[in-house]
């Protein structure tokens, strides 16, 4: 039996088959979304990341093999299971070498695909022990776009194993907290996460302050003192901003970490250390190695895998989720009233270019629920906040430029899939909004929160 986490996307154009599959399989526990092509189901995995797609070769417009491939470009990690007729077998086969993770011919047996399954989603993600136990590890991680739901995704898998991992992403967008994640998610979850910033620490400190000193090594060094590297010990250690560090030092770190043994300044002994490491930066470190600041054996080191990290614009449907928790705990920590933001206020928030990040978003809270001086955070406050003039906000027009579908899919989970409010906050009718919704292959129903528990009509019915 599938556990309740377990959510399936069935893709096929065939009413009768999609219906009887999403029965077969909701029947072995699992929680199964549909889609009649191969445009929807692209649609969906916007709104919610599913633990496996499963889908037919032939389908109209763009084919399953073609929908495999953007599936694989957009999630890497998610699997997809191909269903074929004899016919295109040499491309089911052909697909499997280029990451489906296997196909099934029809007439297919149930108890083989179940197992497929079984097994596809065993290789996804990691068993826990618990519900809470699956939540635990991505604590302070408040999310719910389908892009943060691939990375956490394959941040999980990385920790399964040792390897380094390179975390990319502008100043502000959590590269820290994910650092921290996957050390939860990890075997040394028991033991030390230190985290240090090699661009904070003058370069004359930093050496000793990684690999530690013996008394007398320098003025001030009056006694023996253990670095980071062997406090970490047996744990994860965080070298954020690892593209500041000197040349000189880099040098250093590399020899530890191809001996796994730290010497403290002014020691002639060394000490074994087992430390996984992760390192973080903001900076293009190719072209730091271009220009020779960054040494290239030590980025090969490091760079085992490589996780980025969005801005906060590119997964703008997490701002009102993150905005009102931000809200909540500061409201705690002040002793103010609030209950959450004017509907326009949070519609500037939604807009708002956010170049600081996740980390600017909780100041612009911060700001407002020190100011406000009513329960509902106004307009007039985020704007000051976020230093803009008091003008109208962002039209629908405007917006439509730039970023039409995520307005779209912000304002239906903003408002829980009602359409009429939606329509009144985007100003405009109901037909219009309607058209502007089938035109994204966007479903209203998908985004209410009782949504995900049930299958959808692959016509598309729960849309009226």
């Amino acid at each position: 039996m599938a556990t309740t986490a377990s959510r399936l996307l069935v893709v096929d154009d065939d009413a009768d088959m999609l219906r009887l599959l999403s029965m077969r399989l909701q029947a072995a526990g699992y929680r199964v979304a549909t889609a009649a092509s191969a445009e929807s189901a692209l649609a969906q995995l916007e709104l919610e990341r599913p633990q496996l797609v499963i889908s037919d070769v032939r389908l109209p417009g763009l084919d399953g093999l073609a929908l495999f491939d953007e599936v694989h470009r957009r999630h890497p990690s998610l699997p997809v299971i191909l269903l074929t007729a004899h016919g295109t077998i040499p491309d089911a086969v052909e697909a499997t070498r280029r990451g489906v993770f296997t196909y099934l011919t029809k007439p297919y047996d149930s108890k083989e695909l179940l197992e497929r399954i079984t097994q596809a989603l065993a290789m996804a993600s990691p068993a826990e022990a618990s519900p809470q136990a699956d939540e635990a590890w991505r604590a302070g991680i408040i999310s719910r776009s389908a892009r943060m739901a691939d990375l956490l995704a394959e941040a999980r898998m990385v920790a399964r194993s040792d390897a380094s991992v390179l975390l990319r992403g502008d100043s502000g967008s959590g590269k820290e907290m994910l650092a921290r994640a996957i050390h939860r998610a990890s075997a040394r979850a028991g033991k030390p996460f230190i985290a240090v910033n090699c661009g904070a620490i003058p370069e004359a400190l930093l050496e000793s302050e990684l690999f530690g000193h013996v008394k007398g090594a320098f003025t001030d060094a009056v006694s023996n003192r253990e670095g980071l590297f062997q406090a970490a010990h047996g744990g994860t250690l965080l070298l954020d901003e690892i593209g500041d560090m000197p040349p000189a030092l880099q040098v250093k770190l590399l020899r530890v970490l191809q001996e796994r043994a730290v010497r403290p300044v002014g020691s002639s002994q060394s000490h074994a250390v087992d430390v996984r490491i992760i390192s973080a930066t903001h900076r293009d470190l190719e072209a730091a190695m271009a220009a020779g600041q960054f040494r290239e054996d030590l980025y090969y080191r490091l760079n085992v895998v490589t996780l980025t990290l969005p801005t906060l614009a590119e997964r703008r449907d997490d701002i009102p989720l993150l905005a009102n928790h931000f809200l909540d705990k500061l409201a705690a920590k002040y002793g103010r009233r609030l209950s959450g933001f004017a509907p326009e206020a949070l519609k500037a928030l939604i807009a708002a270019p956010w170049p600081g990040n996740v980390r600017q978003l909780y100041n612009v809270v911060e700001q407002v629920c020190a100011l406000a001086t009513t329960p509902l955070v106004p307009l007039a406050l985020v704007q000051r906040a976020l230093r803009v003039p008091s003008v109208q906000v962002l039209t629908y027009a405007d917006a439509k430029q730039r970023f039409e579908r995520e307005y779209l899919v912000g304002l239906l989970k903003l408002t829980d899939g009602n359409v009429a409010d939606a329509a009144r906050l985007a100003d405009r009718n109901r037909t219009e909004f309607y058209r502007l919704l089938q035109k994204h292959a966007l479903t209203p129903g998908r985004f209410q929160s009782s949504a995900g528990e049930r299958p959808v009509s692959p016509s598309g019915d729960d849309a009226k």
